[in-house]
């Protein structure tokens, strides 16, 4: 049995923050907090509403406020000599690094905040860090060494029947079998996710959730219609909450959607405005994404071969640099359905592209 989705990120006197508090929400009041417990002379504090206004920064997709902000955080809780504050403040940070595509610095982090939050006896804190280690890894394509991890996040989630936890464990396994194939295997967690996010009245889980059955919905039943409805019900959530990445990966899928179903013109216009969503807020992975997405709508509305060819191996060298080991096989996977030559991409990895 769950209860209520809670955000443990927020904090001290943030805590009766919501979940689904919006972001602009959460700034002003961590912001407000912060400066109040810095002219109080309490860097416990500072810590803990700092961590708020970097999380609020970071998913707003103000990657240099989000930056500044868990990099103070972690000073003011280094200072207190509060464990727990500066392993928070590791986890924001390596999420941060994560989103901004620098993967290898999201390892380190997110591992010290991991081996803090267990010398600190905060299992949340912990549990958080291994779900950002394990989505890390994922995110690569690192199926074998993180698929355990997973499951052992999730079944330690559902143990302490935490909603929030097992949504983001089950999304994630989703994931991973909707990337290899196992279509009705991946429906059947996201749509579990979806349930429990629902009754947990975690709405950025749910608008998460949404987003995968709409992937599977169209991939596997070809249902461009109903996954576009999906699309739309995450879409008022992501706008009602401010939240700028999520929003930018539904613009994305909706233009994976609108290929595979031949809308390319319309596919186009959707890859363009979510290439611009993540150049604004820096984060290569989904920019490069929905290059990718873009490369392929251009080429089936009649772009020059040599241009296309151009853009996808330019393409493989970005998605290689961010560290995704799948990149060769998406741009390979391009190439092939766009029936152009190949110049040599290795097929190796997973995929996560538009097909």
């Amino acid at each position: 049995m769950y209860g209520k989705a809670f955000a443990p990120e927020y904090q001290g006197a943030l805590t009766t923050l919501s979940v689904n508090s919006s972001l602009t929400d959460v700034l002003e009041a961590g912001t407000e907090q912060l400066r109040a417990a810095e002219r109080a002379g309490k860097p416990g504090e500072v810590a803990r509403s700092g961590l708020a206004v970097a999380e609020a920064q970071r998913r707003l997709g103000r990657v240099a406020d989000a930056d500044r902000a868990w990099k103070a955080s972690y000073r003011a809780a280094r200072e207190a000599e509060d464990v727990g504050a500066m392993a928070w403040a590791l986890w924001s940070g390596g999420t941060l690094a994560r989103q901004r595509g620098a993967l290898p610095l999201a390892r380190r982090l997110l591992q010290l905040a991991a081996d803090l939050g267990e010398r600190g006896g905060d299992i949340v804190v912990r549990g958080y860090s291994l779900a950002g280690l394990a989505e890390t890894g994922r995110i690569q394509g690192d199926y074998e060494a993180v698929g355990r991890l997973h499951e052992q996040l999730l079944a330690e989630a559902r143990r302490r029947g935490e909603a929030r936890h097992t949504v983001w464990a089950l999304e994630g396994i989703a994931q991973m079998h909707r990337n290899t194939g196992d279509y009705d295997t991946a429906y059947a967690l996201f749509e579990e996710s979806a349930e429990i996010a629902e009754r947990a009245d975690d709405r950025r889980g749910h608008a998460w959730a949404l987003r995968g059955l709409a992937d599977v919905v169209s991939v596997r039943d070809g249902d461009t219609e109903r996954a576009l409805e999906l699309l739309s019900e995450a879409e008022t959530t992501c706008r009602a909450m401010r939240l700028s990445s999520a929003l930018a990966y539904n613009h994305k899928m909706r233009g994976n959607v609108l290929y595979r179903s031949g809308r390319y013109a319309e596919a186009r216009a959707l890859y363009e405005q979510a290439l611009a969503e993540f150049r604004e807020m820096s984060e290569p992975r989904g920019e490069a994404l929905s290059r990718l997405g873009l490369a392929k709508s251009l080429a089936r509305l009649g772009r020059d071969r040599g241009e296309t060819a151009a853009e996808l191996a330019d393409l493989a060298g970005t998605l290689e640099r961010i560290g995704l080991q799948h990149a060769r096989k998406m741009v390979a996977i391009a190439h092939e359905e766009l029936g152009i030559p190949d110049t040599g991409l290795a097929l190796a990895g997973a995929t996560e592209a538009t097909r």
